[in-house]
């Protein structure tokens, strides 16, 4: 459905779960999030730019992402949420515990870092892929460079379940301009970042050690800021560590939210 300029959809019975996506990506990552977290009402968005979501004009930055979420869960009359973002989408998150900490249960944080100090950018293989390609239509894009968000050599073992990602990504293709808005919304969030030392919520961190996206000493550092936070460490996993490693990733996830619920 629509709500105002964002396109909105969810699915389930329980305690609200929003889930926010990385760079580039509609909402078709939640259609695998979701179901590993039974028991609650999953939200998902089209980030600005993507999807069936405003394109024009494209995302100008972090907090105006963060702050769709919480017009999305502001028009849906959810109160509080836990909130799971990957990658980009964590930024969004750690964004929105901080600006409108009242909407915010608990945080999952998958795959994502928090800016300085410390931060470990992209590795220079993937920038550079990225770069050299992020011209191209959407389609040409993301089969010269998705496979670099998996661990090494997933891909190619993962054949017909990786050509049904690479489908559903391209559903709804993010054109390039608005990419590039996000990709630079990206970099001003990491060469600023947040005190997310502040954050007073139950925090979940989730990274693969594999991840050639987000370096997992990002994942490592938000742990050891964020007051009482958890890490889970995936071994062998990539950018995308409920694709790759889902039954791994559903039980952390599953734990940690009954914890908080049970509080």
């Amino acid at each position: 459905m629509k709500l105002g300029e964002l396109w909105v959809e969810e699915a389930g019975d329980g305690p609200a779960l929003l889930l926010i996506q990385g760079l580039g990506n509609s909402g078709w990552p939640a259609r695998h999030q979701a179901p590993l977290v039974p028991g609650h009402r999953v939200i998902w968005l089209d980030n600005r730019g993507t999807g069936r979501s405003s394109h024009d004009p494209p995302p100008r930055s972090i907090e105006q992402l963060a702050d769709d979420a919480a017009s999305v869960l502001d028009g849906l009359g959810v109160g509080q949420a836990h909130v799971l973002g990957h990658s980009m989408g964590g930024y969004i998150t750690q964004t929105l515990a901080l600006r409108r900490p009242e909407l915010v249960r608990s945080l999952v944080l998958v795959g994502t870092g928090a800016g300085p100090p410390g931060h470990e950018p992209v590795p220079a293989a993937t920038l550079e892929s990225w770069l050299q390609n992020a011209h191209l239509p959407p389609e040409d894009y993301a089969r010269e460079t998705m496979h670099l968000s998996f661990a090494p050599g997933w891909a190619d073992a993962n054949g017909e379940l990786y050509d049904r990602l690479l489908a559903e990504r391209l559903e709804f293709p993010t054109p390039p301009t608005c990419w590039r808005a996000q990709f630079d919304a990206c970099v001003r969030f990491v060469e600023t970042g947040l005190p997310i030392e502040r954050i007073d919520v139950p925090t979940l961190v989730v990274h693969g050690d594999a991840d050639r996206v987000v370096p997992i000493s990002n994942g490592c550092s938000i742990a050891s800021r964020v007051p009482n936070a958890e890490l889970v460490v995936l071994s062998g996993a990539g950018h995308y560590p409920y694709l790759e490693a889902p039954e791994l990733f559903a039980e952390a996830v599953r734990a940690f939210l009954a914890r908080v619920e049970r509080k």
